[in-house]
């Protein structure tokens, strides 16, 4: 099986995927939930909770949805997957 890389998005609609816009849509909502909650609680305390429930949501989807045998191997996958998305973030001179 293929695993899947964050950024290949299709260019045209389909029913329950996500293209590029529709990405950040979905990834906004969820930064705009952590800024809410902001207001309470440390921003430093927040990104851990935010990378627990990633982190629970992929395990569910790797053992629940697509049935992966070699743990290793997604987890390994999952997590280059991050890094990609950190790195791309870190170097965004807007954030």
């Amino acid at each position: 099986m293929e695993l899947p890389q964050w950024h290949h998005r299709p260019q045209v609609k389909q029913k329950g995927v996500l293209d590029q816009d529709a990405f950040l849509r979905v990834a906004d909502q969820f930064i705009s939930l952590a800024n809410d909650r902001n207001k309470k609680i440390l921003a430093t305390e927040l990104h851990f909770a935010l990378m627990y429930a990633a982190a629970r949501y992929t395990g569910h989807v790797g053992k629940n949805v697509v049935n992966i045998e070699d743990q290793d191997n997604w987890i390994t996958h999952m997590t280059e997957q991050f890094q990609d998305m950190l790195r791309e973030n870190m170097a965004d001179p807007a954030l």
